[in-house]
């Protein structure tokens, strides 16, 4: 599933591809992806308009245009947004297609279909990230702690629930914890002063790493790099990895490294 450094590096593929280049044709392959706008009223919106700046707020990537309109793009499980040739042939996936300029076509393909594009004014992109808490790249300790502190759930719930932090899916919330020392299956609520900003400390390394690879990247030294062995054991210690469910996701973590109740 697509997280933050996935959807910084979509920021990229876009920011080279279209802002600034005069949105020439809107190709709606399949209107399953658009949410509360139609095929037509996209292309009324879009064609013969600029993007004219990109924004990010956790997993979700906000096109500004120059007519007032905002394309609001949420990636789900499996979008993407790829740069190609306008003459390329379309693959099964590709939903929409912008043809920018003269020679480059922005294309939003995603297999499940799960979210998709929204066209928004400012009262709508305000409507549709109401639920949104602070982005994990721009909070800062002291609310990151406030959130935290809030919660009565899991420590690895709390990550990956949107409304407290945007941002972080399920495989950076378990990167996070291991490089923090914090069980996942431990309370939020619990975490002492010193953990929080630990925590905090170690969200921030673990993120700007990520975003500089585009993704959260599989590497030795990561706990990431492991979870999917066949015989998984930590980087760190050489324990053997234990596996549960946490929030319906698969959860990872060393009972060395990570302290705490089984």
């Amino acid at each position: 599933m697509p997280e933050l450094p996935d959807v910084e590096a979509y920021r990229e593929v876009f920011q080279t591809c279209a802002v600034g280049r005069v949105v020439r044709r809107v190709d709606v392959r399949d209107a399953g992806v658009l949410h509360g706008v139609s095929a037509r009223r996209l292309r009324e919106a879009l064609e013969r308009r600029k993007f004219t700046g990109l924004e990010r707020h956790g997993k979700w990537l906000l096109a500004r245009t120059g007519g007032g309109h905002t394309l609001m793009l949420h990636f789900g499980m499996t979008g993407r947004l790829v740069c190609d040739h306008p003459d390329a042939a379309a693959e099964p996936h590709d939903r929409v297609l912008f043809t920018v300029g003269r020679d480059r076509q922005l294309r939003f393909r995603d297999q499940r279909k799960l979210q998709g594009l929204w066209l928004a004014d400012d009262a709508g992109v305000a409507r549709l990230l109401d639920r949104q808490g602070p982005d994990a790249m721009a909070v800062d300790r002291e609310e990151f702690e406030a959130a935290l502190t809030a919660r009565r759930g899991s420590l690895k719930s709390a990550l990956i629930d949107q409304s407290v932090l945007a941002g972080l899916g399920n495989l950076l919330a378990d990167e996070i914890l291991w490089r923090a020392g914090l069980r996942p299956t431990g309370r939020a609520g619990d975490l002492t002063e010193a953990d929080r900003r630990r925590l905090h400390t170690e969200m921030r390394r673990t993120l700007r790493s990520s975003v500089t690879a585009g993704c959260v990247p599989p590497r030795d030294s990561w706990l990431t790099g492991h979870r999917d062995d066949p015989d998984p054991h930590c980087p760190r210690c050489g324990t053997f990895l234990r596996r549960t469910r946490l929030a319906g996701r698969t959860t990872v973590w060393c009972p060395r490294c990570q302290p705490g109740d089984a």
